[in-house]
C-alpha cells in the first residue's frame, strides 16, 4: 500500500546549518548512504521523491505511488541535477530548492509548481553514461572528403555490410551524434544509449535524408552538412545555426 510522506516541519526553509551551494541550492542529508560513488551530470539515476510547495503542499511523490523513477540528470531541473551529484547509492538528502533552479516564479511548463520547492531524495541506483563520442579533429570537411552537387561533404569511418541502401520513404534505425562547427556537442543517441528511428523523406534535416541514402546498414560515416542542408543561418528557435557536423551509424533499414 502506497503511504503518503510526511511534510517536512522545515518545508518552508532550510535550517542554519543545512549546507548551501553557490548557486543557493541548498540540502541536508537524512539517511547516510553506503555507495563509494556519485553520480556525474549525465548519468541516469532511479530514485524516490516528494516534493512540497513552500506552503506544505505535497505537488509530487514517487513513494505516494509506489514506483522508483528514473531519469538522466541532463534532463531535469537544474536543482535536482546539482543536487543529485553530492549523493551516494542509499544516501537520502532533503533539498531546498530555489524558483531559479525549479521552474521559475511563473512557470511556463503546464501544471509545474511556482516558486522554491522542497525536495526529499533517496538514491537508489546510478547508471553510468556512455563516454562521450570524441569531437572530430577535422570541423571543415577535409580535402580527402567526398562532396556531392549540393554541398555535402561525406567521410566513410566503418565499414557497412554492403548491400541496399535506404529508399527516401524507408525508415531507418541510426546511432547518431552531432557538433557545431566550433566543437560543441549538439546531441548523441550513444550518450543516451537510445537509437533514432525515422522515415527518411520526413526529415526536416535535408543533408541527413541525403547523407543516409548513401549507406549501408551497419556503416559508419561522418557528414560536414552546410547551413543550407540544415537548419540554416536563420535557423527557428532552438535548432542549431550554420554549418553542422554529424557522425551516422545507420542499424537498420525497414521498408
Amino acid at each position: 500500500m502506497s503511504q503518503i510522506p510526511a511534510t517536512p516541519e522545515n518545508v518552508a526553509a532550510a535550517p542554519t546549518d543545512a549546507e548551501i551551494s553557490d548557486t543557493g541550492l541548498t540540502s541536508t542529508i537524512l539517511q547516510a548512504g553506503t555507495g563509494p560513488f556519485k553520480p556525474g551530470p549525465c548519468d541516469t539515476v532511479e530514485v524516490h521523491y516528494s516534493g512540497w510547495t513552500t506552503d506544505g503542499k505535497l505537488f509530487d511523490s514517487s513513494v505516494q505511488r509506489g514506483e522508483k523513477i528514473s531519469f538522466p540528470l541532463d534532463g531535469v531541473i537544474p536543482g535536482w541535477t546539482e543536487g543529485l551529484q553530492l549523493m551516494v547509492v542509499g544516501e537520502k538528502r532533503r533539498f531546498w530548492i530555489p524558483a531559479a533552479l525549479a521552474y521559475g516564479e511563473t512557470p511556463s511548463r503546464p501544471g509545474a509548481p511556482a516558486g522554491n520547492l522542497t525536495f526529499d531524495v533517496e538514491l537508489f541506483d546510478i547508471k553510468v553514461a556512455p563516454e562521450a563520442p570524441k569531437t572530430p579533429e577535422e570541423l571543415s570537411a577535409p580535402a580527402s572528403a567526398t562532396k556531392s552537387e549540393t554541398g555535402l561533404a561525406h567521410q566513410l569511418l566503418e565499414e557497412g555490410e554492403g548491400g541496399d541502401k535506404p529508399e527516401p520513404d524507408d525508415v531507418v534505425v541510426v546511432h547518431f551524434t552531432g557538433w557545431l562547427e566550433d566543437g560543441t556537442m549538439l546531441e548523441s543517441t550513444v550518450m543516451n544509449g537510445k537509437p533514432a528511428q525515422f522515415k527518411l523523406d520526413q526529415i526536416t534535416i535535408k543533408g541527413w535524408a541525403e547523407g543516409l541514402q548513401l549507406m549501408t546498414k551497419g556503416e559508419k560515416r561522418r557528414f560536414w552538412i552546410p547551413a543550407s542542408l540544415g537548419f540554416g543561418d536563420n535557423a527557428p528557435q532552438g535548432a542549431p545555426k550554420g554549418n553542422l557536423i554529424f557522425d551516422f551509424e545507420l542499424l537498420d533499414i525497414q521498408n
